[in-house]
C-alpha cells in the first residue's frame, strides 16, 4: 500500500510546524555549538576547560601553590559554574593535564592522570592538581576588568565569556570538537614558533603565507613522529581543510652477534602505544610479518616511548 503525496493545501497547512521545527533546531544547534563542543576562538578552550581553570583560579591554585585534590576543584567547578557532574569535569581536567595530550598542560597534575598506553587514571579523590604557568597567562589581568561576565548558572557570582589569554593557546595546544553540523581538529603547534610567526604577523599584517611558514613550518604534535610530505599543511593553513600524514620515528641498533633492533622512539600523535605492540605482535602470530623475531615495550621514566621490534638475522 502506497501513500498518496501530499497535496499544496497540506504543505500550507504544515508550513508553520515546519518552521517551528528548523529555528527549534537551529537554537539546538548553536547552543551545541556555543555552550558545549567548539572552542572560542580567543582562549582556545571550550566552556568545561575554561570553568574549571576559573575555579582553580578562585583556590588560587597558581604554578608555587600547594596542589590540591581534584575531588575539590571538580566540586567547585561543578557548584560554581558547570553543574554537570563530576563525570564529565573530571575527564576533561584530566585531559588537559596528560602532557602526550597536550603540547603544553594547562593543568600541573600529581598523581595517577593514566598513560599513553590509554590506562586510566585514578579516582580524583587520589590524585591532585594545580595550574601550569601557561594557564596563569590565559588567566593574567582578569580581575582587572579586561574581559566581558556574565551572570553563572544560578546567578549567585560572575563569570568570565572568555579568558583574556596572553598564551596562545588554540595554536599550542590544538582542539578537536563535533557539534551540531560543525566540527573542528585543530593540531597543536611548538609555541616559540606561534609567538615568532605572531610578532612577525603583528609587524606585518599583509604577511603572506610563504614568509609566513618560514618560522611556522607546521604542527608540532607533543608525542613527536614525523610529517609526511608538505602539501597538507600548505592546505590547511591557506584554505582551512587539510590532511596531515603523520608516521613513527625509528632507527635500527645492531647488537651482539649480528642481532638488529628496530627501535621506534616516537609515535604518532592520538596512537596508544600499546596498540603498536599488540598490532605487531599480531602480524608476526598470524604470519603476515616473517621476518621478526620478537617485539617489547621498553618504555620507562627515561624513555617515554620505546619500542623494540626484533629482527630475524636472516632478514633484510
Amino acid at each position: 500500500m502506497t501513500q498518496a503525496p501530499q497535496t499544496s493545501e497540506e504543505n500550507i497547512v504544515n508550513q508553520p510546524l515546519i518552521d517551528e521545527m528548523q529555528d527549534s533546531y537551529l537554537t539546538y544547534s548553536m547552543s551545541v555549538i556555543m555552550s558545549r563542543a567548539l572552542p572560542d576562538v580567543r582562549d582556545g578552550l571550550k566552556p568545561s576547560q575554561r570553568r574549571i581553570l576559573v575555579a582553580m583560579n578562585d583556590l588560587n591554585l597558581g604554578p608555587r601553590a600547594q596542589t590540591k585534590k581534584c575531588a575539590k576543584i571538580s566540586g567547585d567547578t561543578s557548584g560554581n559554574y558547570h553543574p554537570h557532574g563530576d563525570a564529565v569535569i573530571y575527564p576533561t581536567l584530566v585531559r588537559i593535564a596528560q602532557p602526550w595530550n597536550m603540547r603544553e598542560p594547562l593543568v600541573d597534575g600529581q598523581g595517577n592522570f593514566g598513560s599513553i598506553d590509554g590506562d586510566p587514571p585514578a579516582a580524583m579523590r587520589y590524585t591532585e592538581a594545580r595550574m601550569t604557568a601557561a594557564a596563569t597567562a590565559m588567566l593574567q589581568d582578569i580581575e582587572s576588568d579586561t574581559v566581558d561576565f556574565v551572570p553563572n548558572y544560578d546567578g549567585s557570582r560572575q563569570e568570565p565569556t572568555v579568558l583574556p589569554a596572553k598564551f596562545p593557546n588554540l595554536l599550542v595546544n590544538g582542539t578537536t570538537g563535533i557539534a551540531v553540523g560543525m566540527a573542528t581538529n585543530i593540531p597543536p603547534h611548538n609555541v616559540a614558533e606561534v609567538c615568532e610567526a605572531l610578532i612577525e604577523y603583528m609587524d606585518n599584517p599583509d604577511i603572506g603565507l610563504a614568509d609566513l611558514m618560514k618560522v611556522l613550518p607546521g604542527p608540532d604534535f607533543p608525542t613527536g613522529g614525523q610529517i609526511c610530505g608538505r602539501r597538507g599543511i600548505i592546505d590547511a593553513y591557506s584554505t582551512g581543510r587539510g590532511s596531515i600524514t603523520l608516521r613513527g620515528k625509528c632507527h635500527v641498533e645492531e647488537g651482539r652477534a649480528g642481532k638488529r633492533t628496530i627501535v621506534i622512539t616516537e609515535i604518532p600523535y592520538g596512537v596508544l602505544r600499546s596498540t603498536i605492540t599488540e598490532k605487531v605482535a599480531e602480524g608476526v602470530k598470524s604470519g603476515a610479518i616473517k621476518d621478526v623475531a620478537a617485539v617489547n615495550d621498553a618504555s620507562d621514566r627515561k624513555h617515554d616511548v620505546r619500542i623494540e621490534i626484533d629482527i630475524k638475522r636472516v632478514a633484510n
